[in-house]
Protein backbone atom coordinates (compact mmCIF):
# COMPACT_ATOMS: atom_id res chain seq x y z
CA UNK A 1 0.00 0.00 0.00
CA UNK A 2 2.78 2.38 0.90
CA UNK A 3 4.52 1.66 -2.40
CA UNK A 4 1.27 2.24 -4.26
CA UNK A 5 0.74 5.56 -2.50
CA UNK A 6 4.28 6.67 -3.30
CA UNK A 7 3.79 5.69 -6.93
CA UNK A 8 0.49 7.55 -7.04
CA UNK A 9 2.09 10.61 -5.49
CA UNK A 10 4.93 10.57 -8.01
CA UNK A 11 2.57 10.15 -10.94
CA UNK A 12 0.44 12.98 -9.62
CA UNK A 13 3.51 15.15 -9.22
CA UNK A 14 4.63 14.43 -12.78
CA UNK A 15 1.14 15.21 -14.09
CA UNK A 16 0.99 18.39 -12.06
CA UNK A 17 4.41 19.45 -13.29
CA UNK A 18 3.36 18.69 -16.84
CA UNK A 19 0.22 20.78 -16.52
CA UNK A 20 2.22 23.60 -14.93
CA UNK A 21 4.80 23.48 -17.71
CA UNK A 22 2.05 23.49 -20.32
CA UNK A 23 0.39 26.48 -18.65
CA UNK A 24 3.71 28.31 -18.51
CA UNK A 25 4.36 27.57 -22.16
CA UNK A 26 0.93 28.82 -23.11
CA UNK A 27 1.44 31.97 -21.02
CA UNK A 28 4.87 32.53 -22.59
CA UNK A 29 3.40 32.09 -26.05
CA UNK A 30 0.59 34.60 -25.46
CA UNK A 31 1.43 37.82 -27.29
CA UNK A 32 1.57 41.07 -25.32
CA UNK A 33 -1.21 43.64 -25.76
CA UNK A 34 -0.85 45.59 -28.98
CA UNK A 35 0.12 48.74 -27.10
CA UNK A 36 3.11 46.94 -25.50
CA UNK A 37 4.55 45.80 -28.82
CA UNK A 38 8.01 47.26 -29.24
CA UNK A 39 8.57 47.82 -25.51
CA UNK A 40 12.22 47.02 -24.69
CA UNK A 41 13.19 44.68 -21.85
CA UNK A 42 14.65 47.65 -20.00
CA UNK A 43 11.11 49.06 -19.65
CA UNK A 44 9.40 45.79 -18.72
CA UNK A 45 8.42 47.19 -15.32
CA UNK A 46 7.00 50.44 -16.74
CA UNK A 47 3.55 51.40 -15.50
CA UNK A 48 2.81 53.47 -18.62
CA UNK A 49 -0.38 52.34 -20.34
CA UNK A 50 -3.08 53.85 -22.58
CA UNK A 51 -5.42 56.23 -20.76
CA UNK A 52 -8.87 54.83 -20.10
CA UNK A 53 -11.73 56.47 -22.00
CA UNK A 54 -14.85 57.51 -20.13
CA UNK A 55 -17.36 56.56 -22.88
CA UNK A 56 -20.43 57.53 -20.85
CA UNK A 57 -22.81 60.46 -21.25
CA UNK A 58 -21.86 63.74 -19.60
CA UNK A 59 -24.23 66.68 -19.26
CA UNK A 60 -23.16 70.23 -20.04
CA UNK A 61 -23.67 71.26 -16.42
CA UNK A 62 -20.97 68.79 -15.36
CA UNK A 63 -18.26 70.22 -17.64
CA UNK A 64 -15.80 72.53 -15.82
CA UNK A 65 -15.78 75.21 -18.51
CA UNK A 66 -14.12 77.64 -16.12
CA UNK A 67 -10.93 75.57 -16.36
CA UNK A 68 -10.61 76.00 -20.14
CA UNK A 69 -8.30 78.83 -21.11
CA UNK A 70 -8.41 80.64 -24.49
CA UNK A 71 -6.98 83.97 -25.67
CA UNK A 72 -8.81 87.21 -24.75
CA UNK A 73 -12.04 87.77 -26.66
CA UNK A 74 -12.71 84.06 -27.19
CA UNK A 75 -15.53 82.17 -25.52
CA UNK A 76 -16.03 78.44 -24.99
CA UNK A 77 -19.45 76.86 -24.46
CA UNK A 78 -20.83 73.33 -24.63
CA UNK A 79 -22.53 73.04 -28.02
CA UNK A 80 -23.64 69.40 -27.70
CA UNK A 81 -23.46 66.99 -24.77
CA UNK A 82 -24.20 63.32 -24.05
CA UNK A 83 -22.43 62.06 -27.19
CA UNK A 84 -19.87 59.66 -25.63
CA UNK A 85 -16.62 59.04 -27.46
CA UNK A 86 -17.10 61.87 -29.98
CA UNK A 87 -14.35 62.24 -32.53
CA UNK A 88 -14.34 63.63 -36.08
CA UNK A 89 -17.18 65.94 -37.16
CA UNK A 90 -18.61 66.14 -40.69
CA UNK A 91 -21.30 68.64 -41.69
CA UNK A 92 -24.27 67.44 -43.70
CA UNK A 93 -27.13 69.44 -45.16
CA UNK A 94 -29.94 71.20 -43.33
CA UNK A 95 -28.13 71.83 -40.05
CA UNK A 96 -27.07 68.25 -39.35
CA UNK A 97 -23.64 67.07 -38.25
CA UNK A 98 -22.25 63.54 -38.22
CA UNK A 99 -19.81 62.46 -35.55
CA UNK A 100 -17.79 59.25 -35.43
CA UNK A 101 -16.52 57.27 -32.47
CA UNK A 102 -13.92 54.57 -31.94
CA UNK A 103 -14.61 51.78 -29.37
CA UNK A 104 -18.35 52.51 -29.20
CA UNK A 105 -18.77 51.83 -32.92
CA UNK A 106 -21.35 54.59 -33.39
CA UNK A 107 -22.11 57.40 -35.77
CA UNK A 108 -24.12 60.21 -34.20
CA UNK A 109 -26.34 62.60 -36.11
CA UNK A 110 -26.61 65.97 -34.36
CA UNK A 111 -29.29 68.42 -35.44
CA UNK A 112 -28.61 72.08 -34.72
CA UNK A 113 -31.90 73.73 -33.79
CA UNK A 114 -30.36 77.12 -33.17
CA UNK A 115 -30.33 77.39 -29.38
CA UNK A 116 -30.35 73.63 -28.75
CA UNK A 117 -29.02 70.46 -30.30
CA UNK A 118 -30.57 67.03 -30.47
CA UNK A 119 -28.79 63.80 -31.36
CA UNK A 120 -29.52 60.25 -32.42
CA UNK A 121 -27.42 57.20 -33.28
CA UNK A 122 -27.46 56.59 -37.03
CA UNK A 123 -25.70 53.23 -36.79
CA UNK A 124 -23.67 51.37 -34.17
CA UNK A 125 -21.80 48.13 -33.57
CA UNK A 126 -19.34 48.98 -36.35
CA UNK A 127 -15.56 48.66 -36.08
CA UNK A 128 -14.26 52.17 -35.31
CA UNK A 129 -16.43 54.18 -37.73
CA UNK A 130 -15.92 57.71 -38.96
CA UNK A 131 -17.96 59.85 -41.36
CA UNK A 132 -17.72 62.13 -44.37
CA UNK A 133 -20.47 63.90 -46.30
CA UNK A 134 -20.80 64.69 -50.01
CA UNK A 135 -23.66 65.64 -52.35
CA UNK A 136 -26.44 64.69 -49.94
CA UNK A 137 -24.90 61.35 -48.95
CA UNK A 138 -23.32 60.29 -45.69
CA UNK A 139 -20.30 58.03 -46.07
CA UNK A 140 -19.54 55.85 -43.04
CA UNK A 141 -16.06 54.35 -43.11
CA UNK A 142 -15.03 51.66 -40.63
CA UNK A 143 -11.99 49.36 -40.48
CA UNK A 144 -13.78 46.75 -42.56
CA UNK A 145 -16.76 48.52 -44.09
CA UNK A 146 -17.82 51.47 -46.25
CA UNK A 147 -21.51 52.42 -46.25
CA UNK A 148 -23.28 55.27 -48.10
CA UNK A 149 -26.56 56.70 -46.81
CA UNK A 150 -28.20 58.63 -49.65
CA UNK A 151 -30.51 61.53 -48.73
CA UNK A 152 -30.24 60.81 -45.01
CA UNK A 153 -31.07 64.40 -44.05
CA UNK A 154 -34.58 63.99 -45.42
CA UNK A 155 -34.97 60.27 -44.86
CA UNK A 156 -33.40 59.35 -41.50
CA UNK A 157 -34.24 55.65 -41.89
CA UNK A 158 -32.71 55.23 -45.34
CA UNK A 159 -30.98 51.88 -45.85
CA UNK A 160 -27.26 52.14 -46.64
CA UNK A 161 -25.58 51.15 -49.88
CA UNK A 162 -22.67 48.80 -49.11
CA UNK A 163 -19.53 49.91 -50.97
CA UNK A 164 -17.10 47.76 -48.97
CA UNK A 165 -16.01 45.51 -51.83
CA UNK A 166 -15.19 48.51 -54.03
CA UNK A 167 -12.69 49.95 -51.55
CA UNK A 168 -10.88 46.69 -50.70
CA UNK A 169 -9.39 47.88 -47.39
CA UNK A 170 -6.51 45.97 -45.74
CA UNK A 171 -7.72 43.90 -42.77
CA UNK A 172 -5.40 44.67 -39.84
CA UNK A 173 -6.99 46.77 -37.09
CA UNK A 174 -4.01 48.24 -35.26
CA UNK A 175 -3.83 51.92 -36.27
CA UNK A 176 -6.54 51.34 -38.84
CA UNK A 177 -9.06 53.78 -37.39
CA UNK A 178 -9.42 56.41 -40.07
CA UNK A 179 -10.05 60.08 -40.43
CA UNK A 180 -11.58 60.53 -43.88
CA UNK A 181 -12.67 63.57 -45.86
CA UNK A 182 -13.49 64.64 -49.39
CA UNK A 183 -10.90 66.91 -50.92
CA UNK A 184 -11.24 69.91 -53.25
CA UNK A 185 -10.95 67.41 -56.12
CA UNK A 186 -14.08 65.57 -55.00
CA UNK A 187 -12.14 62.44 -54.04
CA UNK A 188 -12.25 60.61 -50.71
CA UNK A 189 -8.93 60.68 -48.86
CA UNK A 190 -8.23 57.68 -46.62
CA UNK A 191 -5.12 56.93 -44.50
CA UNK A 192 -4.06 53.41 -43.49
CA UNK A 193 -1.87 53.24 -40.42
CA UNK A 194 0.86 50.74 -39.62
CA UNK A 195 -0.48 47.45 -38.21
CA UNK A 196 1.91 47.66 -35.24
CA UNK A 197 3.77 50.07 -33.02
CA UNK A 198 7.00 49.38 -34.88
CA UNK A 199 7.58 46.63 -37.46
CA UNK A 200 8.20 45.87 -41.07
CA UNK A 201 4.60 46.00 -42.38
CA UNK A 202 3.36 42.60 -43.55
CA UNK A 203 2.43 44.06 -46.93
CA UNK A 204 2.76 47.30 -48.85
CA UNK A 205 -0.85 48.41 -48.27
CA UNK A 206 -0.18 49.84 -44.79
CA UNK A 207 1.39 53.13 -43.62
CA UNK A 208 -0.16 54.96 -46.58
CA UNK A 209 -2.42 57.82 -47.51
CA UNK A 210 -4.74 57.03 -50.43
CA UNK A 211 -7.55 58.65 -52.34
CA UNK A 212 -10.55 57.13 -54.13
CA UNK A 213 -13.44 58.21 -56.30
CA UNK A 214 -16.62 58.36 -54.20
CA UNK A 215 -17.72 54.93 -55.46
CA UNK A 216 -14.42 53.31 -54.45
CA UNK A 217 -12.88 53.19 -57.92
CA UNK A 218 -9.66 54.85 -59.08
CA UNK A 219 -7.59 54.17 -55.97
CA UNK A 220 -4.27 56.05 -55.81
CA UNK A 221 -1.50 55.79 -53.23
CA UNK A 222 -0.37 59.35 -52.50
CA UNK A 223 2.21 58.83 -49.73
CA UNK A 224 4.01 56.00 -47.97
CA UNK A 225 5.85 55.61 -44.68
CA UNK A 226 3.07 57.38 -42.77
CA UNK A 227 2.81 55.52 -39.45
CA UNK A 228 -0.55 56.80 -38.23
CA UNK A 229 -2.23 59.88 -39.65
CA UNK A 230 -5.57 60.65 -38.02
CA UNK A 231 -6.19 64.19 -39.21
CA UNK A 232 -5.67 66.36 -42.27
CA UNK A 233 -6.85 69.46 -44.11
CA UNK A 234 -6.04 71.39 -47.26
CA UNK A 235 -4.08 74.63 -47.11
CA UNK A 236 -6.41 77.48 -48.16
CA UNK A 237 -3.81 79.06 -50.45
CA UNK A 238 -1.75 76.22 -51.90
CA UNK A 239 -4.48 73.52 -51.74
CA UNK A 240 -1.83 71.10 -50.49
CA UNK A 241 -2.81 68.47 -47.93
CA UNK A 242 -1.31 68.92 -44.47
CA UNK A 243 -1.63 65.99 -42.09
CA UNK A 244 -0.85 64.88 -38.56
CA UNK A 245 1.24 61.78 -37.87
CA UNK A 246 1.93 59.82 -34.68
CA UNK A 247 5.45 58.73 -33.79
CA UNK A 248 6.15 55.27 -32.38
CA UNK A 249 6.00 54.38 -28.68
CA UNK A 250 8.65 53.00 -26.30
CA UNK A 251 11.61 55.11 -27.34
CA UNK A 252 11.64 57.04 -24.08
CA UNK A 253 9.88 60.17 -22.90
CA UNK A 254 11.35 62.59 -25.39
CA UNK A 255 11.44 60.75 -28.73
CA UNK A 256 10.06 60.60 -31.27
CA UNK A 257 7.86 63.63 -31.81
CA UNK A 258 4.44 63.53 -33.42
CA UNK A 259 4.47 65.72 -36.51
CA UNK A 260 2.54 67.95 -38.87
CA UNK A 261 3.49 67.31 -42.50
CA UNK A 262 2.79 68.54 -46.02
CA UNK A 263 1.81 65.85 -48.48
CA UNK A 264 4.14 65.43 -51.44
CA UNK A 265 2.58 63.01 -53.91
CA UNK A 266 4.85 59.98 -54.08
CA UNK A 267 6.75 61.05 -50.96
CA UNK A 268 7.96 58.76 -48.18
CA UNK A 269 7.62 59.84 -44.54
CA UNK A 270 10.01 57.40 -42.90
CA UNK A 271 8.14 54.55 -41.23
CA UNK A 272 9.37 52.11 -40.08
CA UNK A 273 13.09 53.04 -40.12
CA UNK A 274 13.01 56.83 -39.63
CA UNK A 275 10.88 59.03 -37.38
CA UNK A 276 10.21 62.79 -37.27
CA UNK A 277 12.27 63.15 -40.43
CA UNK A 278 15.68 62.67 -38.82
CA UNK A 279 15.57 59.95 -36.14
CA UNK A 280 16.70 56.44 -37.15
CA UNK A 281 14.79 53.61 -35.52
CA UNK A 282 16.93 51.32 -33.31
CA UNK A 283 14.81 48.24 -34.02
CA UNK A 284 14.24 48.50 -37.79
CA UNK A 285 17.71 49.29 -39.08
CA UNK A 286 18.56 50.37 -42.61
CA UNK A 287 21.52 52.06 -44.26
CA UNK A 288 20.99 55.84 -44.19
CA UNK A 289 17.34 55.40 -43.09
CA UNK A 290 16.48 59.11 -43.18
CA UNK A 291 17.90 59.89 -46.62
CA UNK A 292 15.20 61.15 -48.98
CA UNK A 293 12.55 61.26 -46.25
CA UNK A 294 10.08 64.15 -46.37
CA UNK A 295 10.66 66.58 -43.54
CA UNK A 296 7.87 67.67 -41.18
CA UNK A 297 6.46 71.17 -41.05
CA UNK A 298 6.47 71.10 -37.26
CA UNK A 299 7.36 68.82 -34.36
CA UNK A 300 4.29 68.54 -32.14
CA UNK A 301 5.73 66.98 -29.00
CA UNK A 302 6.75 63.40 -28.18
CA UNK A 303 3.74 61.08 -27.80
CA UNK A 304 1.38 64.09 -27.69
CA UNK A 305 -1.29 62.29 -29.80
CA UNK A 306 -1.73 64.96 -32.45
CA UNK A 307 -5.22 64.43 -33.89
CA UNK A 308 -7.54 66.76 -35.79
CA UNK A 309 -6.13 69.34 -38.21
CA UNK A 310 -8.05 72.40 -39.42
CA UNK A 311 -7.01 75.53 -41.30
CA UNK A 312 -9.06 78.50 -40.15
CA UNK A 313 -10.64 80.37 -43.07
CA UNK A 314 -13.49 82.22 -41.35
CA UNK A 315 -13.95 85.90 -40.54
CA UNK A 316 -15.22 85.66 -36.95
CA UNK A 317 -11.74 85.28 -35.45
CA UNK A 318 -9.30 88.22 -35.75
CA UNK A 319 -7.33 88.53 -39.01
CA UNK A 320 -4.15 87.10 -37.49
CA UNK A 321 -5.89 83.70 -37.21
CA UNK A 322 -6.69 83.49 -40.92
CA UNK A 323 -5.03 80.48 -42.63
CA UNK A 324 -3.52 79.34 -39.33
CA UNK A 325 -3.52 75.57 -38.72
CA UNK A 326 -5.27 74.41 -35.56
CA UNK A 327 -4.37 71.02 -34.13
CA UNK A 328 -6.04 69.07 -31.32
CA UNK A 329 -3.57 67.08 -29.23
CA UNK A 330 -5.46 64.40 -27.34
CA UNK A 331 -2.66 63.86 -24.85
CA UNK A 332 0.20 61.48 -24.20
CA UNK A 333 0.23 58.15 -22.39
CA UNK A 334 3.67 56.78 -23.36
CA UNK A 335 5.46 59.47 -21.41
CA UNK A 336 6.27 59.90 -17.72
CA UNK A 337 5.35 63.59 -17.75
CA UNK A 338 2.16 63.98 -19.75
CA UNK A 339 1.78 66.61 -22.47
CA UNK A 340 -1.01 67.57 -24.85
CA UNK A 341 -4.68 67.58 -23.77
CA UNK A 342 -5.08 70.86 -25.63
CA UNK A 343 -5.57 72.65 -28.93
CA UNK A 344 -2.57 74.42 -30.41
CA UNK A 345 -1.91 76.59 -33.45
CA UNK A 346 0.82 76.09 -36.05
CA UNK A 347 1.74 79.35 -37.69
CA UNK A 348 3.82 78.69 -40.78
CA UNK A 349 4.53 80.07 -44.23
CA UNK A 350 2.42 78.62 -47.03
CA UNK A 351 5.38 76.45 -48.06
CA UNK A 352 5.58 74.98 -44.55
CA UNK A 353 8.66 76.88 -43.43
CA UNK A 354 9.23 78.94 -40.26
CA UNK A 355 6.62 77.03 -38.27
CA UNK A 356 5.84 78.06 -34.71
CA UNK A 357 3.56 76.12 -32.34
CA UNK A 358 1.47 78.22 -29.96
CA UNK A 359 -1.17 77.30 -27.36
CA UNK A 360 -4.81 78.15 -28.06
CA UNK A 361 -7.17 76.08 -25.88
CA UNK A 362 -5.74 74.70 -22.65
CA UNK A 363 -6.79 73.73 -19.12
CA UNK A 364 -7.84 70.12 -19.70
CA UNK A 365 -4.98 68.79 -17.56
CA UNK A 366 -3.11 69.61 -14.38
CA UNK A 367 0.65 69.55 -14.77
CA UNK A 368 1.21 69.59 -11.02
CA UNK A 369 -0.42 66.22 -10.35
CA UNK A 370 -0.40 64.87 -13.92
CA UNK A 371 -4.18 64.41 -14.04
CA UNK A 372 -6.52 65.28 -16.88
CA UNK A 373 -10.26 65.60 -17.31
CA UNK A 374 -10.70 66.28 -21.05
CA UNK A 375 -9.13 65.15 -24.33
CA UNK A 376 -9.70 67.44 -27.35
CA UNK A 377 -9.76 65.33 -30.51
CA UNK A 378 -11.17 67.06 -33.62
CA UNK A 379 -12.15 70.47 -34.99
CA UNK A 380 -14.73 71.74 -37.44
CA UNK A 381 -15.29 75.29 -38.69
CA UNK A 382 -18.94 76.35 -38.74
CA UNK A 383 -20.54 78.60 -41.35
CA UNK A 384 -20.45 81.62 -39.01
CA UNK A 385 -16.70 81.23 -38.41
CA UNK A 386 -16.92 79.70 -34.96
CA UNK A 387 -15.15 76.40 -34.35
CA UNK A 388 -16.44 73.12 -32.92
CA UNK A 389 -14.03 71.02 -30.83
CA UNK A 390 -14.89 67.46 -29.89
CA UNK A 391 -13.81 66.12 -26.49
CA UNK A 392 -13.56 62.34 -26.74
CA UNK A 393 -13.09 61.90 -22.99
CA UNK A 394 -16.11 63.90 -21.86
CA UNK A 395 -18.33 63.04 -24.82
CA UNK A 396 -19.20 66.66 -25.57
CA UNK A 397 -18.58 69.15 -28.38
CA UNK A 398 -17.51 72.68 -27.54
CA UNK A 399 -18.16 75.80 -29.61
CA UNK A 400 -15.39 78.41 -29.64
CA UNK A 401 -16.48 81.88 -30.71
CA UNK A 402 -14.98 85.38 -30.71
CA UNK A 403 -16.35 88.84 -30.11
CA UNK A 404 -14.64 92.15 -29.43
Amino acid sequence: MKLALNLFTRVGLVVALGVSALAQAQTAAAPPPAWKQGMPDSMASSTLAPLAAKLTATKAADIPLDKIKVPPGFKVEVWADSVPGSRAIARGDGGKYYVGTRPLGRIYEITDNGSTRTSRVVIDKLDQPTAAFKDGSLYVVAVDKVLRFDGIDKNPNVAPVDLTANFNFPPEKHHNWKYVAFGPDGKLYVPFGAPCNICEPPSAEYAQIRRYNPDGSGMEVLARGVRNSVGFDWHPQTKELWFSNHGRDWLGDDTPHDTINRLKVGGHYGFPSCHQGNLPDPDVKRIKPCDGIEQPVALMGPHAATMGVMFYTGTMFPPEYRNVLFNARKGSWNRTKKIGHDVVMVRADADGKNAKVEPFMTGFSNEADQTFWGRPAYLHQMADGSVLVSDEQMGVIYRVSYSK
